[in-house]
């Protein structure tokens, strides 16, 4: 493991994707505990994407956690995607861990409702909920959750809001295998916005694969800015990011 610091983004960098999905779970569920040693129950934002696949069931399959203390949300969602659709993120999650450890509760984003009664309901649920901790990934356009440069705004006003995903973003999504085509993916989702992102106590960033190099070098050596929106991570409080060799290339 090497381990670097960019500004205040703590990196460490792994041999191989397990390696580092396992370290990311184990450094996670010290810090639920921790938090959990002065407070009855915290918040957690969840990324869904392939990219989380080893930390997510590293993560599941922890015996030590207090679930029934652990409010989760998750951080977007397409338009037009309802609950349990085999496509979407809350779908995903609901099977990567929301439905295999018993959250004291787990709130989805339902993309089947119309979208504007659908960000003033669970922008309503976060603004009541404070999040201790936030688990995300890095797109290969930079985006955090569905963010992307040309719709980031690090000074939003809102808590979450529906975005235009840009082509890279919706090509990424076909590279992941999560849709056949560029045509099959929906063009429009809900994200939660950057500032409410960051506003989270700690947040843990897992980005494996070459395909995320490129984005991970903007965002640790490149501007602050949201031409590529991950790099407001090295302006935010209590950030932990884990990538693989395959990712770091030549950051190493």
């Amino acid at each position: 493991m090497v381990h670097q610091q960019y500004d205040k983004v703590d990196l460490k960098i792994y041999d191989t994707r397990e390696e580092m999905g396992v370290a990311a779970a184990r450094e996670a569920v010290q810090c639920i505990q921790e938090l959990l040693k002065t407070r009855s129950e915290i918040n957690c934002i969840f990324a869904a994407a392939p990219s989380q696949n080893e930390f997510l069931a590293a993560l599941a399959s922890d015996k030590t956690v207090p679930w029934n203390r652990i409010n989760a949300y998750h951080m977007d969602e397409y338009v037009g995607l309802g609950i349990g659709h085999p496509k979407s993120f809350n779908h995903f999650l609901s099977q990567a861990i929301f439905d295999r450890v018993p959250f004291k509760s787990v709130h989805l984003i339902n993309g089947a409702n119309d979208p504007d009664r659908e960000v003033r309901r669970y922008g309503a649920l976060l603004d009541a909920a404070p999040t201790q901790i936030t688990f995300m990934g890095i797109g290969e356009n930079g985006h955090i959750a569905f963010n992307d440069p040309s719709v980031a705004d690090f000074h939003d006003p809102m808590t979450i809001k529906k975005v235009k995903l840009d082509n890279v973003c919706r090509r990424q999504q076909v590279h992941d295998g999560c849709f056949d085509s560029l045509e099959s993916v929906p063009q429009y989702a809900l994200s939660v916005t950057v500032p409410r992102l960051a506003a989270s106590e700690y947040i843990f960033c897992v980005v494996p694969t070459k395909n995320k190099h490129a984005a991970t070098v903007a965002a640790l050596k490149g501007p602050v800015s949201e031409t590529c929106p991950a790099s407001i991570l090295r302006r935010t409080d209590h950030v932990r990011m884990y990538i693989d060799q395959d990712c770091a290339g030549d950051l190493l």
